[in-house]
């Protein structure tokens, strides 16, 4: 049997070691419940204990006060790209959106096919959406501003925050939440997928400022409203208990093994850091990213044919690195670098890359 291998998959993702190390110590027997995490009611204490210590987790190290709600949902990333205008976008108001690719591109698309007006204020689609739109003039009466945080085909990542004059910023974070640390008074809601940087598929964390709860209609759905999961502690239903649960570990993880957010931030730079200063030092690799724009999550680069892209693949493989093939959509090369790859991963990805290069070159 192989051992476990460096994974630069762009989602699902790398776990940190220790947090499925210690899910597979209480599998079987969770907080000496007899039963594991996956059988235990959701209405449990141990299940209710699970998700308030998740929930403290993300506000500590997010700074989050008491205006903000912080829920588990199901759907991804993709189903709030259609509730967020359900419940955020009343009648007779339109809502900023940036265009910085293929999933603020979705974004747009379920709002405008709700009937509801999506202005795009900005895009960076005429350069192949490889740079992030600067010098924005968000409009003063939108009803939210919406962003990617961070492109995970294109590999791009906004460096800071745009200013939106006072319109509540509305901000898909799934590939790069927890990842630094940022301010978030700006923001009435941040969505994020957990299965890049928080945890496996199957929950979405959404944190929501008290004054946006105000807007959501009553005559909307009931698992489409987000007042249904303040108003119950995120369990209306039963939810994703074991993705839920492996969340709290990895913030757990984050908190008390890294440090917090900071830490973490150090981390990742220098990752990143590793990883395009040897594309750039190459003349081999060519990084398909504007520099300023550059993500440090998702890696993304060329190599001189095609040919050469799929046999860089296959033999990073046979090295012991897997998730290095691009997007299919833009084709290429990605290595996404999340809080839970490590540096030694990193350096030993750094390490082949130069190899391969002077072998092939």
């Amino acid at each position: 049997m192989k051992g476990r291998i460096h994974n630069f998959n762009a989602g699902p993702a790398a776990h940190p070691l220790p947090v499925l190390k210690e899910i597979q110590v209480e599998f079987l027997n969770f907080k000496d419940s007899g039963m594991s995490i996956m059988e235990v009611s959701h209405r449990s204490r141990w299940f209710e204990g699970v998700i308030q210590d998740a929930k403290e987790r993300v506000r500590r190290l997010l700074e989050l006060d008491e205006n903000f709600h912080i829920v588990f949902m199901q759907g991804g990333a993709s189903m709030q790209f259609c509730t967020i205008p359900m419940n955020l976008l009343p009648d007779g108001q339109s809502a900023d959106y940036v265009n910085t690719g293929t999933w603020a591109t979705k974004a747009i698309k379920e709002c405008t096919i709700q009937g509801k007006p999506a202005k795009v204020v900005a895009s960076s689609e005429d350069k192949g959406f490889s740079y992030i739109p600067g010098e924005i003039s968000f409009s003063p009466d939108a009803a939210y501003a919406h962003i990617t945080s961070n492109n995970t085909i294109k590999g791009t990542q906004w460096a800071s925050f745009p200013d939106t004059g006072g319109v509540p910023l509305v901000c898909d974070m799934s590939s790069d939440i927890m990842s630094r640390p940022f301010d978030v008074s700006p923001f009435g809601l941040i969505y994020a997928g957990a299965q890049k940087n928080l945890g496996p598929a199957g929950a979405t964390l959404v944190i929501i400022r008290d004054d946006m709860l105000k807007r959501v209609p009553e005559d909307l759905p009931t698992m489409l409203k987000y007042t249904t999961y303040t108003g119950h502690n995120s369990m209306f239903n039963t939810p994703p208990c074991f993705a839920v649960y492996t969340v709290q570990l990895v913030l757990k993880w984050l908190e008390e093994t890294i440090g917090g957010l900071d830490k973490m931030e150090q981390i990742n730079r220098e990752k990143a850091s590793l990883l395009y200063r040897t594309i750039d030092e190459s003349g081999f690799y060519r990084g398909t990213a504007d520099e300023g724009s550059r993500s440090m999550m998702n890696v993304t680069f060329r190599l001189p044919t095609e040919d050469q892209e799929k046999q860089f693949v296959q033999q990073a493989l046979e090295h012991g690195l897997s998730g290095l093939k691009g997007h299919r959509s833009v084709g290429g090369c990605r290595a996404s670098i999340y809080n839970a790859t490590s540096l030694e991963g990193v350096k030993v990805l750094v390490d082949f890359m130069g190899e391969f290069a002077r072998t092939n070159g």
